[in-house]
């Protein structure tokens, strides 16, 4: 018989052996894309491509101008997948991510200055909120975004808030 410590360790040892995609027998990330997926930026990385998008856009029915989405966030040998809210409004628009400790709670500004830092939470926003825009380079929609009744002048900001405890 073989002692539970020794299957644990074997089993903590599988988890953490290169993945299986890696020696040709598995699926690469980016062929794991689920159906749906609208690709929102694909570069090149360390190791491979790199890539987000937004799949599952599906309305909040009990508030107007609210959506739910999943975000795909894909590295050359992972792939994470997370709820996100995002809120349309010309009032607040805003993102809702997080990292699994915390919540990223993100006032937006459609139509304002596109930096490296904000350039992710507007691409997320855009091909949530106006879907044929999906993938445009935000800095560009700043006359379509005031055009749609965006001000442009909205203060961006981040609130981190505790996630689960774990």
């Amino acid at each position: 018989m073989v002692p539970t410590r020794t299957l644990t360790l074997v089993a903590l040892a599988a988890l953490l052996a290169s993945p299986a995609w890696a020696e040709g027998g598995g699926v690469r990330p980016q062929d794991a894309r689920p159906p749906g997926l609208v690709l929102l930026q694909e570069r090149p990385g360390l190791g491979g491509k790199q890539a987000v998008g937004i799949y599952d856009v599906v309305a909040d029915p009990s508030s107007p101008g609210l959506w739910r989405i999943k975000f795909w966030d894909e590295q050359p040998n992972d792939v994470k997948v997370r709820s996100e809210t995002v809120r349309c409004s010309p009032a607040a628009p805003m993102r809702v991510t997080s990292n699994g400790a915390y919540f990223f709670l993100r006032e937006l500004n459609p139509g304002g200055p596109i930096t490296p830092a904000n350039r992710i939470d507007h691409l997320v926003w855009w091909a949530t909120c106006f879907p044929e825009q999906a993938g445009k380079d935000p800095a560009g929609l700043g006359p379509l975004a005031r055009q749609l009744g965006y001000s442009g002048t909205l203060r961006e900001s981040e609130q981190v808030l505790p996630g689960r405890p774990r």
